[in-house]
């Protein structure tokens, strides 16, 4: 992808590249007046450049408000859940290397949704096989789309309490330990660096809620 020059946003680019993909039947052609804001914007292409066991990347090419047209590429991923699990006046987190960024993160437990599941049902099986904590309940915060400039991603948070231990079931890639902070210290702690978005919003989500 070296050879892309891709604006500031990270997911458009203004080439006029028109080989492959799906194409749809094009409208009347542009008159040159300029569309108001708001409208869905025509796709005049759909391209899937590349497919991995984790996403699917590729792009738009989309008529924009102005008459012209632009590729925006997006990568496409599983939704994912977050969960805050409070047990006592402690905050449970993991710890564990993220070898994308050459990390050790203090993170809030998080996974992804499987097929059939929501995020409350994703967030308590996740808990117990990330932590050993079996919640008696689980409560949905937010629903949200992240970093719309270039993800199709989806991430639920959720709220967990009433823990009771269980066996961890790990998957063979997860190689983390389980610790707790206290809740009145859950923000500075989220905050340190490498500080990450899913468990800043966690904390801030809960404690708006008035549960930390």
């Amino acid at each position: 992808m070296s050879d892309r020059d891709d604006a500031d946003d990270g997911g458009d680019r203004d080439d006029e590249r028109t080989d492959g993909g799906d194409r749809e039947a094009a409208d009347p052609a542009a008159d040159g007046r300029t569309r108001e804001p708001g409208h869905e914007w025509r796709v005049t292409e759909r391209e899937t450049e590349y497919e991995t066991g984790w996403y699917t990347g590729g792009y738009d090419r989309v008529e924009q408000p102005d008459g012209s047209e632009k590729s925006y590429y997006w990568a496409e991923l599983p939704d994912a859940v977050v969960v805050v699990a409070r047990t006592g006046d402690e905050l449970v987190l993991v710890d564990q290397y993220r070898p994308v960024i050459r990390e050790q993160c203090l993170e809030l437990p998080a996974g992804i949704v499987e097929d059939g599941e929501s995020f409350t049902t994703a967030g308590a099986r996740e808990l117990r096989e990330e932590t050993g904590f079996d919640p008696a309940g689980v409560s949905l915060l937010e629903e949200f789309w992240c970093s719309t400039g270039v993800l199709r991603h989806r991430r639920g948070i959720v709220f967990a309490e009433g823990l009771e231990p269980v066996e961890r079931k790990l998957d063979g890639n997860e190689f983390l330990s389980v610790t707790t902070v206290p809740v009145d210290d859950a923000l500075d702690v989220a905050r340190r660096q490498p500080a990450n978005d899913a468990t800043i919003e966690g904390v801030l989500l809960a404690q708006a809620e008035g549960l930390l």
